[in-house]
């Protein structure tokens, strides 16, 4: 599917708030409220958009650390790759989860309360997943950017 200028705006102005009316989106986006419903329900069907979710403080909900952690799997293997993905979509911490190219396999981005939170984490869970033959993880200090808009030129 195909972007012209009026889903552009459209996807821009949704990915900004989710739950602007269609009022209001068609207001801002220059098209009449049954054109705007239109091309919403269009680029919701196509896949386009994938879901709407409300972004939570991980501050405030008492998950203020990220850690990153790449692991290294003992073979490459297609059945090997396939449950390691398998267990890990099952940790509720891993936020992230994305296989890589060069010296490790995979990449993590973990949510933990504190530093006892995550050595739990990686020792009841990391460690054991399947095929797991090393882990090696980075500590955020901070976060210094954060985005959830895609960039549609």
């Amino acid at each position: 599917m195909s972007l012209d200028r009026f889903d552009k705006l459209i996807l821009n102005e949704l990915q900004k708030d989710g739950r602007i009316s269609n009022v209001q989106l068609a207001n801002v986006v220059s098209l009449s409220e049954s054109a705007c419903l239109r091309r919403v329900r269009s680029l919701e069907e196509s896949g386009m958009i994938e879901r709407y979710a409300a972004l939570i403080s991980q501050r405030k909900v008492g998950l203020p650390g990220n850690v990153f952690v790449h692991i290294g799997l003992l073979r490459e293997e297609e059945s090997e790759l396939a449950a390691f993905e398998d267990a890990v979509r099952n940790i509720p911490e891993v936020m992230e989860c994305y296989l890589m190219t060069g010296e490790f396999d995979y990449l993590l981005r973990v949510v933990v309360s504190d530093m006892a939170d995550f050595e739990r984490l990686h020792r009841d869970a990391l460690t054991r997943l399947p095929g797991v033959a090393r882990v090696n993880s980075s500590v955020t200090i901070r976060t210094v950017q954060k985005k959830t808009e895609l960039p549609l030129h």
